[in-house]
Formats: structure tokens, C-alpha cells, sequence
């Protein structure tokens, strides 16, 4: 039975994998901020645990609460969108702190709290986007959001080398997933992308670590 910590898991992706994890039998611990999703998360069996990535006090509690454990599996999964900007639109400063602080600051700030919470060969998959590669780029919808995905990515491969050989470490772009976020004309529904993202996490190699990977395992570029 391997030990799984999934951040972010009160809807979407997040519960999903927490959903899968425990269905193959795994011991599962997981995050959310509202009583409700702690809730989802223990209808399903699974620890569940407060935290909001965002708050700098909440954020600085993971360790704690993570304290004696070893994982094996962990995803950070945590993240927001935020404006729908078309083109060259200024976020404003409230916007582009709860996105940053969300999707850049949240895995800066609980990635070293991990760091001694690691099962020997633990796997660690963090979400991205392929919105944040710079190579596979021909819009610049959601820039804000597209920024954000790009330093997640650069944020991952310091932690990969970091943890060079203690843990191995991807970014995933989960597809175009039917979810709240997604929307419902999306191309695949959750449990296609939990399921091939879950499959690219069980079969990573330290010689793969630092990796940016579709849903499917194709390798993206940066």
C-alpha cells in the first residue's frame, strides 16, 4: 500500500486522483480549504487535511500536519485561473497576487515542508499547463495565467535537482479536462487525465526527473 498526499483536492482533478488513489487501495491524505471539500475527501476515505496554499499561515502549517509521515506519491495540484484576459490586458494587482501567490508561491513555499515527509524514490507531480510552455505557444489568451505555468515549470526543475536522488519530480499538463476550470467543451472528461497522469507518475525514473509530460506521457516542450 503506498502512502499518497494530494494538495488541492476538494473538486476537479484533485479529488479525482483522491478518488482513483483509493479505489487501487492506497492510504491517502489530502487537502482542501472549505469544510465542504474536507468533507468530499472523507466520504471517500481519505485524511483529509485544512490548508490554503495562498495564506502565508496556513501554507507554513503543512509540515506538521505531515509530521511522521513518509510518502511515496504526492501531487501538488492546488491552482487557480484567474482573469480571461483576450490579448495584452493588464491584470490588476489583487489578480495577479492570488495567481501567483496560488499557482507559484504555494509549491515554493510547501516543496522544502516535503522535503522530509519523502518515502525513499518518492514521486512528486506537480500540475502545470502546456498554456506555460513558451515553445508550444500560439495565443496569448489568460497571459497571466500562461506566466504563472511557466515559473511553476521552473519551479519544479530546481526542486528536481534539489532532490536529485531522493525523489523524482514532473509537471503534468492534465489536458483540456471537462472540470469546472476546463469547462464542459472540453476534450476529456477527469477520469481519462487522473488516470494517464497517475500511470506517468507510477513508471517515472530519476533519469526522467525535472520533466514536463502530457496527460498520456508524450514529453512537452518548454
Amino acid at each position: 500500500m503506498a502512502s499518497v498526499l494530494v494538495i488541492g483536492a476538494s473538486r476537479g482533478i484533485g479529488l479525482e486522483f483522491v478518488r482513483q488513489y483509493r479505489a487501487a487501495g492506497e492510504r491517502v491524505l489530502a487537502t482542501a480549504r472549505s469544510e465542504p471539500g474536507l468533507a468530499a475527501l472523507r466520504a471517500l476515505g481519505a485524511t483529509a487535511l485544512k490548508l490554503d496554499v495562498a495564506d502565508t499561515a496556513s501554507a507554513a502549517g503543512l509540515a506538521w500536519q505531515i509530521d511522521g509521515h513518509q510518502f511515496d506519491l504526492v501531487v501538488i495540484n492546488a491552482g487557480v485561473f484567474g482573469p480571461r484576459s483576450e490579448g495584452l490586458q493588464t491584470p490588476t494587482q489583487a489578480e495577479f497576487d492570488m495567481v501567483m501567490h496560488t499557482n507559484v508561491l504555494g509549491p515554493m513555499r510547501l516543496l522544502p515542508q516535503l522535503a522530509e515527509a519523502l518515502a525513499p524514490g518518492a514521486r512528486i507531480g506537480i500540475l502545470s499547463s502546456r498554456m506555460g510552455s513558451i515553445g508550444l505557444r500560439n495565443s496569448s489568451s489568460g497571459w497571466l495565467y500562461r506566466a504563472s505555468k511557466a515559473a511553476v515549470n521552473s519551479v519544479m526543475k530546481d526542486a528536481a535537482l534539489s532532490l536529485q536522488g531522493r525523489a523524482s519530480l514532473c509537471s503534468f499538463h492534465p489536458g483540456w479536462v471537462r472540470t469546472e476550470m476546463g469547462g464542459a467543451g472540453a476534450d476529456i472528461d477527469v477520469q481519462t487525465s487522473v488516470a494517464g497522469m497517475r500511470t506517468v507518475l507510477a513508471t517515472l525514473k530519476p533519469e526522467h526527473s525535472g520533466g514536463f509530460f502530457n496527460y498520456d506521457g508524450q514529453q512537452l516542450a518548454w
